[in-house]
């Protein structure tokens, strides 16, 4: 296997101090990097420093001859909208300097490339569709309209039926070591492969997929209980249902209600939600677990006719992050539209040139924000930054902040302390997506596995990516081609039933703390045991890797109004991102821009 780690090459990506520290080579493309990205090594080790040591020392601190009319902290969806937005609002001619500690900008709209005997597949990193698209506020749907994103065009995009032509179901793979013996059985168990448009769902009755299950029979007859139960099975007057079910947990309905012990159906039922829940399902009401279709409730469909889960770039929102930096940095890449970047390539070179109003300087991570004066009437913040372990500072008009709010409170000098407090509130729970260069797909064909939820591995859910074509790029189509696959992981505490902050934290460190060697074995043995040997070969048919880490993923919120105390405008400083919303969704975070924008007047 050919994977190259992308902190590896970070090094030899810059040009010397002669022409600028911040410029990078025409051949710096991190799309293309495999191994550990997202959250890559290094990328928050500057920021860990500031927030659970209290660093505040980082040497000699060049003060660069730098003046912005705005500094956006986050290149992600939410910072680049509103560098998009200010634009529109006080001219083009307005100087914005986007710094973001990582590698690339599009922050959890994350491109990945496998080069495949020649042949690239592009897919997804992290942030995937623009989810109901038709109910966005009419600003994001502008936004959308004047960078080239066209909603209709996904119809045709989008290969509704790509799973029934090629008789790809949804199944449950349940591996030896949990389960004692590698198993496939077609049925999934829960709601999750729903949202897959056009996916295929179970094959088998609820009675014969408890019986082929690879638990107890007791357990078996424990899961037939729990696929035919629902909301029928309380006994609580139709009146007080609603109130019931979002106030009881849906693991006490499991235990209490359904008589249910068996640890491998509790184990299939807590890694049942996924990424639709942020959580396990031991920390969901029975209301929320109906909602997300945990085991035991009814599959439905995901979304309404106006809105199918179809609107997904080849590179899921990073289509949009590519579309949006093409509007602020024009040279950066040729095309008229977000369709015609779909197979652009990127020149990273064009980032950081003092000739541009807008400028993004990545690698760059910000340690500490601080008025020139009394917040109250101060013109001027002062930015300091960390790049490639030396401090600098900028000066600014403004600054939004568009990154992990809950690092805010360590960064910005003289937040108010409830402010501070509410942010430190927020909640982000950890994820992990794992993309796969594929020589072939004939395995997942002839096991007809379109997607598998594995309870027993790290991740649990494998599929095949969104089968789209758009931008003259075309998705695989025969299984004989190469594809990239998906493998999604929710992490969750050791300690069923835990509290929230506890589980995120310790599935977080345990995360961070692996190698990619780790993952790599983990990938190694959930392929090889759900694919069949004579169709797969991991050594044969595996081209390269690349594992997403985002140790701050989905948005969890906070308790009472602490979001809305949190995100208030504090002198020339505003507070955008998905966090300050809070929500999840990509249209989410571009209208936190536009908020954040207009709060500094």
């Amino acid at each position: 296997m050919q994977v190259v780690i992308g902190s590896s090459l970070l090094g030899s990506c810059f040009k010397g101090p002669a022409i600028s520290p911040f410029s990078l080579e025409s051949d710096y493309y991190p799309p293309a990097l495999t191994g550990l990205r997202g959250s890559h090594p290094g990328s928050n080790d500057h920021a860990h420093s500031r927030a659970w040591a209290g660093r505040s020392d980082w040497g000699p601190t060049t003060k660069l001859p730098e003046t912005y009319d705005l500094v956006v902290v986050g290149g992600g969806l939410s910072g680049l909208a509103a560098a998009y937005f200010f634009q529109q609002k006080h001219g083009k001619e307005k100087k914005v300097l986007i710094l973001d500690n990582h590698d690339d900008f599009g922050g959890h709209a994350k491109r990945n490339e496998h080069t495949v005997n020649g042949n690239t597949r592009i897919t997804y990193g992290g942030s995937q569709t623009l989810v109901k698209p038709n109910h966005a506020n009419g600003i994001v749907l502008n936004l959308l309209k004047d960078i080239g994103v066209d909603l209709n065009r996904f119809k045709t995009a989008y290969d509704t039926g790509f799973f029934k032509k090629h008789n790809l179901g949804s199944v449950t793979y349940f591996n030896r070591e949990v389960f004692g013996e590698d198993k496939v059985v077609k049925h999934p168990y829960c709601n999750y492969p729903n949202y897959v448009e056009g996916l295929k769902g179970a094959k088998l009755s609820n009675e014969e997929a408890a019986k082929q299950a690879p638990i107890s029979d007791r357990g078996k007859e424990q899961l037939l209980r729990v696929l035919n139960g629902g909301l029928h099975v309380l006994k609580v007057p139709k009146r007080e249902l609603h109130n019931y079910i979002d106030t009881h947990s849906y693991f006490d309905y499991l235990k209490n209600t359904l008589r249910v012990d068996d640890p491998g159906v509790l184990r299939m039922a807590r890694h049942s939600g996924l990424d639709w829940a942020s959580t396990g399902t031991d920390l969901m009401s029975i209301g929320a677990a109906r909602s997300c279709g945990a085991l035991g409730f009814a599959p439905v469909a995901v979304y309404d006719e106006d809105n199918p889960y179809i609107h997904h770039f080849p590179d899921g929102n990073a289509g949009v992050a590519r579309a949006l930096v093409k509007k602020l940095i024009p040279d950066i890449a040729k095309g008229n539209n977000a369709e015609e970047l779909v197979l652009a390539k990127f020149n990273y070179a064009e980032l950081d040139k003092s000739s541009k109003a807008v400028r993004i300087r990545l690698n760059s991570t910000v340690v500490n924000v601080m008025h020139g004066g009394d917040p109250r009437d101060s013109s001027d913040v002062f930015v300091n930054y960390i790049n490639e372990n030396k401090s600098y500072q900028v000066n600014a008009k403004s600054v939004v902040m568009a990154c992990y709010n809950m690092i805010i409170p360590h960064i910005v000098s003289g937040l108010p302390e409830n402010q501070a407090a509410a942010l430190r509130l927020q909640e982000k729970s950890p994820m992990q997506y794992t993309s796969v260069g594929l020589r072939n797909w004939r395995a997942m064909k002839d096991m007809g596995i379109g997607l598998a939820m594995s309870p027993g591995n790290m991740h649990q859910a494998v599929l095949m990516d969104f089968p789209v074509t758009m931008g003259g790029y075309e998705y695989t189509k025969s299984p004989d081609d190469p594809c990239a696959i998906q493998m999604i992981s929710c992490p969750y505490g050791e300690t069923v039933g835990a509290p929230k902050l506890e589980q995120f934290r310790e599935a977080r460190y345990r995360m961070l703390a692996l190698q990619f060697k780790d993952y790599e074995q983990e990938v190694r043995g959930h392929l090889s045991g759900m694919l069949a040997a004579g169709s797969f070969d991991f050594d044969r048919d595996v081209e390269s890797i690349s594992v997403n880490r985002w140790a701050h993923g989905y948005t969890a919120g906070g308790p009472g109004n602490s979001t809305e105390i949190g995100r208030q405008p504090f002198g020339r400083i505003a507070i955008a991102n998905a966090d300050s919303a809070p929500d999840a969704d990509a249209h989410i975070a571009m209208l936190m821009g536009y908020r954040a924008v207009n709060e500094l007047g």
